[in-house]
């Protein structure tokens, strides 16, 4: 018995390890301090623009920062002629006056997000002029005050379902059901995919785009790791690219 007793706790050390590993990317994307880089400055390329918003004691505006935008941008440069930019990015308050050179941006873990009134009225101006909102990363009761600070933003808005037939899930691939994907930490149940038009008319431009029960931009993050099933990554990929391309052609 006390022969095996270093392979024992080798084992018992290994399978701690691989427990530890196994919540490896939400200990990372969730709760890592990530250092910001500088913006890349304006040349009318595309560049993924992330929202950037006070929270106290959290940094859910940033998680998943730099990755997803990095391996997202890589897959827009292999897919499309749009020559994003690849290895940089921007991140930029609601009330910033250069968001309104940008026609898309990301915003990450609403349930914890509450604009002020200067964030509120530059995110409302942005979405009226043509901006097109991606919303993701939240789940069961967080919804409460995602659509509270929402309505902060646009008093009047109804945010409802969207089916299959929308066209933002055939801009670029052809998405065949809105079933499967869920939050990748496995909370709450299935992914829901909602919206909010252009004065509240389903057959006017989708403003905002919500993805809620689910994380895109975590599959993404990890997709070069193995962390996920590969099927969930790459629809990942296809939701975040129809989003880019409808924004871009609306």
């Amino acid at each position: 018995m006390i022969a095996h007793a270093p392979r024992k706790a080798a084992v018992v050390a290994l399978v701690a390890m691989l427990f530890a590993l196994a919540g490896a990317p939400l200990a990372f994307a969730q709760w890592g301090r990530i250092p910001v880089e500088p913006n890349v400055p304006y040349d009318g390329r595309f560049t993924f623009v992330r929202l950037q918003y006070t929270n106290p004691g959290r940094g859910g505006w940033a998680y998943d920062y730099p990755a997803m935008e990095r391996n997202f941008m890589t897959v827009v440069n292999d897919l499309t002629t749009m020559r994003p930019h690849v290895r940089g990015s921007n991140i930029l308050t609601m009330d910033d006056p250069e968001l309104s050179r940008y026609v898309i941006a990301y915003l990450s873990e609403p349930g914890y997000w509450v604009p002020n009134a200067a964030e509120a009225a530059g995110l409302r101006a942005w979405l009226t002029k043509g901006g097109f909102l991606i919303v993701d990363d939240f789940y069961g009761s967080q919804w409460a005050n995602f659509e509270r600070s929402m309505r902060l933003v646009l008093p009047d808005a109804r945010i409802v379902p969207l089916t299959i037939a929308h066209p933002v899930f055939h801009s670029f691939f052809d998405i065949r059901t809105l079933v499967g994907l869920r939050h990748p930490q496995g909370r709450a149940g299935p992914a829901e995919y909602l919206g909010i038009h252009e004065g509240n008319d389903p057959s006017r431009r989708l403003m905002v785009v919500v993805n809620y029960n689910n994380d895109i931009g975590d599959y993404m993050e990890w997709s070069g790791e193995g962390w996920y099933p590969v099927n969930f990554t790459n629809d990942a990929y296809k939701f975040a690219t129809n989003y880019l391309v409808y924004g871009m052609t609306r």
